[in-house]
Order: structure tokens, then C-alpha cells, then sequence
């Protein structure tokens, strides 16, 4: 082999530092979003209740058991110590659900509350991406630690958060060009099961979209070091001076 032929050690750093980022933002995504048992109780009440409802159409039924299960799943993490703000949002997305649906007495009305927050959340990505603070930055910046130094310190990081809240937004707004036509045409049947279909592979895109945008981009300012870092400058600095005194006294 040639010496052509060998990697140069500024090529592996290069190779170590992209491998190091998808690594770091792989890991930035799945506690964000919850991994793989975040869409396990993302999941499963909306299975629970499409599954029932499609056996005995009975709708105190099937919210009934959708919501024991949600419930359930938050006890779970709680006895576990995990962390419960994944479990805690989809309870109160099905209570929300059972409600709107006893209230109407039509069973298709438990799912349209998480339609409109679908929609409503698509738009949100769209216009905060717009307005120049991409939503998906406003939720990964703290978990990357950089907070909100991403939108003056680090452009090509903002440009990687615009890029992944733009397709979390058009991805959300064609999972509803999909859903609200069904919510009129169809049974509640037909509606959940495409529901529970949707609710896993547009995710998954999104996600890997995000990933794939951010790996690329810039590392992120970690705004908590630095300040860890002036703090202890800080603290040398006072103690130079006191010493400083004392050697003068």
C-alpha cells in the first residue's frame, strides 16, 4: 500500500468526528422523542381501542380499556423511575379522546382530538421555520445543550433545524390530507386502523430525516460548559486577587 493509499490522520479525525455526531444526535433524538417504547405507548392505546371497537362496536368499551392502558403504562414508569413525560402526554391525549367521544356519543370522535393536534402541530413546525425559530430547534436545543445559541452563534446549525422542522411539518400536514377525508368517509373501523398504521412510519421519517440534517450540520454550542467554564475563570480570577491582597499586606 502506498502511502496514498493510507488514510491521513486529518481524514480520521474528519471520519471519528461525523461518526461521533451522528452518534450524539442519534441519542439527542431518541431521548427527545422517547425511542423505541415512546411509540410502544404511542401505539397501543389507539390499538386497543380500534381492536375492541372493531369486535363489539361498543365505545364505552373500548375508550374505557384505551384509557386503562395509558394509565398502566404510567404506573409502569413510575414504579421503574423512568422518566413519564412520554406516558403522561399520551394519557392525556386518549382522556381527552374518551371525553370528546362520550360527549358526541359518535365513536370516531375519539380519535379527532389527536387529528387537530396533528394539524395544529404540522402548522406550528411550518411557521415557527417561517418565522426563524424552528420548532425542532426549540425542543432538541436543550437536550443538545446549546439551547438557543443555535440561532446567532451557529447558522449552519439553524439551517439544519429549518431543514427538519420543514419536513416534520409537510410529513404531519400529508398524514392529515389523509386522515380528516377518512374521518368524514369512513367507519370508525376503517379510521383507527389507518390511524394506527400512520402513526409509526411518518414518525420514524421524520425522525431519520432529522438525523440525517443535524449529523451534517455543526456541532452544537454547549452553552452549560461554557458557562461552567466562566464560572471557575471567575472563581481563579478572585482567588489571584485575594492572594494578591495578602501579598501586598
Amino acid at each position: 500500500m502506498t502511502s496514498l493509499d493510507k488514510p491521513t490522520p486529518d481524514t480520521d479525525r474528519t471520519d471519528q468526528q461525523e461518526a461521533d455526531a451522528k452518534a450524539v444526535t442519534e441519542a439527542a433524538l431518541f431521548e427527545a422523542f422517547g425511542g423505541i417504547r415512546g411509540m410502544v405507548e404511542t401505539v397501543l392505546p389507539g390499538l386497543l381501542f380500534v381492536t375492541i371497537f372493531t369486535i363489539n362496536k361498543d365505545l364505552h368499551t373500548s375508550a374505557i380499556a384505551a384509557l386503562a392502558v395509558s394509565l398502566v403504562l404510567v404506573v409502569v414508569r413510575l414504579i421503574r423511575k423512568d422518566t413519564v413525560k412520554h406516558a403522561f402526554s399520551g394519557v392525556f391525549g386518549v382522556a381527552f379522546g374518551v371525553v370528546f367521544a362520550m360527549m358526541t356519543g359518535n365513536a370516531k370522535d375519539f380519535y379527532l382530538p389527536g387529528m387537530i393536534y396533528t394539524l395544529g402541530l404540522a402548522l406550528a413546525y411550518i411557521v415557527t421555520t417561517i418565522a426563524g425559530v424552528p420548532l425542532i430547534g426549540l425542543i432538541l436545543g436543550p437536550v443538545f445543550k446549546e439551547n438557543l445559541s443555535w440561532r446567532t452563534r451557529n447558522p449552519g446549525r439553524k439551517k439544519a433545524y429549518a431543514k427538519a422542522s420543514w419536513a416534520w411539518g409537510l410529513i404531519l400536514l400529508a398524514k392529515c390530507a389523509i386522515l380528516f377525508p377518512l374521518y368524514w368517509w369512513a367507519d370508525t373501523a376503517q379510521l383507527g386502523w389507518v390511524l394506527v398504521a400512520l402513526k409509526i412510519p411518518p414518525f420514524l421519517l421524520a425522525v431519520y430525516l432529522t438525523w440525517v440534517f443535524l449529523a451534517k450540520a455543526p456541532p452544537p454550542i454547549d452553552v452549560f460548559a461554557e458557562m461552567e467554564a466562566e464560572e471557575q475563570a471567575e472563581k481563579a480570577r478572585k482567588a489571584e486577587a485575594a492572594a494578591a491582597r495578602n501579598t501586598e499586606a
